[in-house]
């Protein structure tokens, strides 16, 4: 099974010159789903990861599922003013604006092995943030898993320009 032909490609979503590469098929596709999650979790087999990141929404599906596989703990990355307990929080930069995200002070404790999770890196930005949002409350950032990678727009070279390996399963030449 080939995982990219999986990923349903919608142009012009959500704005014209925007080809947006959507996961909800690979979700439904049981097949499709266990693999992309054992090919997540692959790495780490047999490593003491204690827990792994996923940001808001699809990271929160991929997340939980590496997390159960791993028997590590799972940490939501949320957008400002979703966590109901104090909380971290950085800002960063969109396309046009600013945005900010927040975790648990206490989910994570000083040197815990740390992966983070999303279905995709475009620009980086938002993974990038979530990297030093991790690393403000002391965790190990071992490393960043997407299912997606679009090597055009540069999100995986500025993760790994943060001293971050970064694994993605299929990649999208383009945008």
């Amino acid at each position: 099974m080939n995982l990219r032909d999986t990923i349903r490609s919608i142009p012009d979503y959500p704005k014209p010159g925007i080809m947006f590469r959507d996961i909800t098929t690979l979700l439904g596709n049981p097949r499709a789903f266990r693999r992309a999650v054992d090919e997540l979790v692959q790495p780490f087999a047999g490593e003491k990861i204690e827990k792994v990141a996923g940001m808001e929404a699809r990271g929160f599906i991929l997340g939980g599922a590496v997390a159960h596989q791993l028997s590590a703990g799972f940490v939501p990355i949320r957008k400002k003013g979703k966590l109901p307990h104090e909380v971290v929080s950085i800002a960063y930069s969109l396309e046009y604006g600013v945005d900010q995200m927040e975790v648990h002070r206490d989910a994570v404790l000083e040197g815990e092995k740390v992966v983070l999770v999303d279905d995709l890196i475009a620009t980086g930005g938002t993974a990038c943030a979530a990297v030093q949002l991790l690393r403000n409350l002391g965790a190990d950032v071992v490393a960043t898993c997407f299912v997606i990678d679009l090597p055009d727009l540069g999100g995986a070279s500025r993760l790994r320009a943060m001293n971050v390996p970064v694994r993605s399963l299929v990649s999208f030449e383009g945008h």
